[in-house]
């Protein structure tokens, strides 16, 4: 089983859309696949389950989504202080692995673990109960049952983002080429080391993922090659800016579903190769 991150800091990088069509056509390959959404905005859950995954004012978040799961990791600590607990409520609740919290999407041999809006006010309890590791345990289990795990987190360095990175064999950077986010690369990279440090030696940066690169523009591929010459692990295959994947996002249908021959999927399958490759 490979779990990858998508990860970066900054936020329209477009990691969502990578999460999801990379792990379509996993699943499209025949591997069996899972998306993890931790980012309270949600939008891989909602790219590929739709209106079931959408949430407002009137309509709640999915149920049971990656929220839940936690919560249930913060049931578990109180209920060994509580004496008067049932031994097997107590049994039930430490035996609930992530499977418990999965959702089949429309596509065969992809399936979801939905976001939840309200996830940010667990992460104090979380943090100062010391859960880092929950997830990454969790996943652990799950390696007789999938074969691939992409796992989608905030724009954000923070709990949620650490505990996928824990988690995680491989990160994939989204990078926009925007001068912005050359910059914020050098702490993102310093993140993700440390990481591997303290917590999870397996880690490593599988790559760059250069989206929106438009190939005539002179400055994008300034830019790329500044990042090649500072020896950072830019992919070679790079996606093109197209209305295709507002077309893929409104219809809830990754791209390897709704036009197989277009540029863009081909940039993106040839990502995928790259990467299976590696």
């Amino acid at each position: 089983m490979r779990t990858r991150v998508v990860f970066n800091q900054k936020g329209g990088v477009g990691k969502s859309s990578i999460t999801v069509n990379l792990a379509a056509l996993s699943a499209h390959q025949g591997f069996k696949t899972l998306v993890i959404d931790l980012d309270p905005q949600a939008n891989s859950s909602q790219y590929l389950l739709g209106d079931d995954a959408t949430y407002n004012a009137d309509k709640p978040a999915l149920e049971p989504n990656i929220e839940n799961f936690f919560e249930d990791v913060l049931a578990n600590q109180s209920s060994k202080g509580l004496i008067g607990q049932a031994i097997g409520n107590l049994l039930k609740n430490k035996n609930k692995g992530l499977e418990a919290y999965i959702h089949q999407s429309p596509f065969p041999s992809l399936d979801v673990l939905p976001a939840s809006p309200s996830l940010g006010a667990l992460e104090h309890s979380l943090e100062s109960k010391h859960k880092i590791y929950k997830l990454r345990d969790a996943i652990q289990h799950l390696a007789g049952t999938y074969d691939r795990i992409y796992i989608d987190t905030p724009p954000a360095f923070n709990f949620f983002t650490l505990s996928a990175l824990i988690a995680a064999d491989r990160v994939l950077i989204p990078f926009d080429c925007d001068v912005f986010s050359k910059r914020a690369l050098k702490t993102l990279i310093e993140n993700i080391m440390e990481t591997q440090d303290d917590h999870n030696d397996r880690l490593e940066i599988e790559g760059i993922v250069v989206n929106q690169f438009q190939a005539q523009a002179k400055l994008p591929r300034e830019v790329v090659q500044q990042l090649r010459d500072e020896q950072l692990p830019v992919l070679n295959a790079m996606l093109p800016p197209s209305v295709l994947m507002k077309e893929s996002h409104h219809k809830n249908m990754p791209l390897i579903y709704l036009n197989t021959d277009h540029k863009l999927t081909q940039a993106y399958q040839s990502l995928f190769n790259e990467i299976e490759n590696k």
